[in-house]
């Protein structure tokens, strides 16, 4: 059960985990701009806060799905707007221009307690992916996946360093529209 539930929502999830971001920009620029050895510290604060908030995300969810699961399962169709939303702004999306402060453990554990991009990635997945498919049982082990997932997103970028970030600057707007209609295809998955 548990590999049939990563499947269905593997799709959105590694869109969701390689289309930009604020980690995946803050570890690009981190390593872009300090290398790996001064830029670890930073990366290890993203993987941190990110577990931590997926364990919250499962942990709120799952309560929320044993005492209302009627208000657990219409936030499946939230989550399918959001991901409609999502569809829309990556695919008209344009590469940032600004450039990020230098990072820390610290800087990098709290951005993911403020990146709302995350939270709603798991949030989604569990009620809109993991509960429907009555994988209660598998939440132990769905925030370790998640931040797998999302630890696999952002080392990408911050391995490619500014190869990357040229390439999606150049390429963006193909890029863009082809992350936009897989997670447009994610949300209709979502809720026919």
């Amino acid at each position: 059960m548990l590999s049939s539930i990563f499947v269905s929502y593997l799709p959105y999830a590694l869109v969701t985990s390689f289309t930009p971001g604020p980690n995946n920009v803050l570890a690009l620029h981190t390593v872009s701009q300090n290398g790996w050895a001064r830029g670890k510290n930073t990366l290890l604060g993203i993987i941190a806060g990110f577990f931590c908030v997926m364990v919250v995300c499962a942990l709120g969810c799952y309560q929320l799905n044993q005492a209302l699961p009627a208000l657990a399962q219409a936030l499946r169709y939230v989550g399918a707007g959001y991901i409609l939303w999502l569809a829309i702004h990556v695919a008209r999306s344009k590469p940032a221009k600004e450039a990020h402060p230098q990072a820390s453990f610290w800087k990098g554990f709290l951005l993911q307690f403020v990146n709302g991009k995350i939270f709603l990635y798991a949030i989604t997945i569990y009620t809109g992916y993991v509960f429907p498919a009555g994988g209660s049982s598998t939440m132990v082990v769905q925030p370790f996946l998640l931040t797998l997932m999302g630890t696999a997103g952002f080392m990408t970028w911050a391995a490619a360093g500014g190869l990357f970030q040229a390439f999606l600057t150049k390429h963006y707007r193909p890029f863009n529209y082809a992350m936009g209609a897989v997670l447009a295809l994610c949300a209709v998955g979502m809720v026919v």
